[in-house]
């Protein structure tokens, strides 16, 4: 197969797009992949302050990449959950990467805010994929918040989204569904959140990762495994197989057509949001949810060693 761009010979094949490109021009179609999709949302501006949640992986730490040869105003943010054997690795890939591009990095560690998730695993009676992702993006939100930040960025692209939008539409959440988008507005409390590789699948800012030369932290969280989130990729992976170009429909046809049907609720709702005793962070009661989870980690551990003791 031919480059679509130069006519050398391709190297990687987009069959969803009819079109493949060699190792020098792939990037240019990544690029401007994320540009449109920063243009037509209207994410944010070159005058303005971007913190990117930073994983380890390949999508954030493509982002990453791209918005600082695109000239923003990047700032990194890594969360290092205290997870044995995995934390560590993921932090030295985002804290070498930063290094190797010359890129602000901050690290938050959840040894130190009283939340490391095997302790949240150890004594919350919740599944602990949805306590980790509630603790991550409420820390997301408030380093944001607290530093002047206009707009967090992350790295979820085309099949994050559409495994999210499946599983919604499977439940008919309603308020789920009200927020998915590329680009949740700011709100009392919340900054800017946007998704820049929306438009783009795992394949394609795998692709980019590589021709890059960016190291990744690749293994998978040792307590993801038979998370729904991941059989929903998996189907849609086949899907895609069969008739390509089915994932962009799916979810852009819901953007332009179905999300409409799901205004957001919060105006309606008639909740007030007041900031954390704790911690200042908005919420509908006096402790947010997280501070509640915290509190709940200390109690069920001091009841856990006295037992043992």
């Amino acid at each position: 197969m031919k480059c679509t761009r130069c006519k050398k010979l391709a190297c990687v094949s987009l069959p969803s797009h009819h079109s493949g490109f060699c190792k020098d021009c792939y990037p240019l179609f990544f690029t401007r992949q994320v540009e449109t999709a920063i243009r037509r949302e209207k994410m944010f501006t070159h005058g303005e302050r971007i913190l990117v949640a930073l994983s380890g992986g390949k999508d954030s730490l493509a982002l990453m990449l791209e918005l600082k040869l695109q000239g923003y105003d990047i700032t990194g943010l890594h969360i290092d959950l205290g997870i044995p054997n995995s934390s560590n690795k993921a932090r030295a890939k985002v804290e070498n990467f930063c290094d190797m591009h010359d890129l602000t990095l901050q690290v938050l560690e959840m040894e130190k805010e009283g939340l490391p998730i095997p302790e949240v695993k150890a004594f919350i009676n919740r599944p602990v994929c949805a306590v980790c992702g509630k603790v991550k993006r409420h820390h997301f939100n408030r380093i944001a918040r607290e530093g002047g930040f206009d707009v967090l960025a992350t790295g979820h692209n085309l099949d994050d989204e559409v495994a999210r939008l499946f599983a919604n539409t499977l439940r008919w959440d309603t308020a789920y569904l009200s927020d998915q988008g590329p680009m949740l507005p700011a709100a009392e409390g919340f900054v800017r959140k946007v998704k820049p590789l929306f438009r783009l699948t795992e394949f394609e800012t795998a692709n980019y990762a590589f021709l890059k030369g960016i190291e990744i932290h690749s293994a998978p969280c040792p307590y993801s495994g038979g998370a729904s989130f991941t059989n929903h990729k998996k189907l849609w992976g086949e899907l895609e197989h069969r008739s390509p170009g089915q994932k962009f429909q799916f979810y852009h046809g819901f953007l332009k057509r179905g999300k409409p049907a799901f205004p957001v609720q919060e105006e309606t709702s008639g909740v007030t949001l007041t900031p954390c005793d704790e911690c200042g962070s908005p919420t509908s009661v006096g402790t947010c949810s997280v501070c509640r989870i915290k509190a709940t980690v200390r109690e069920n551990k001091a009841k856990a060693e006295a037992t043992q003791g």
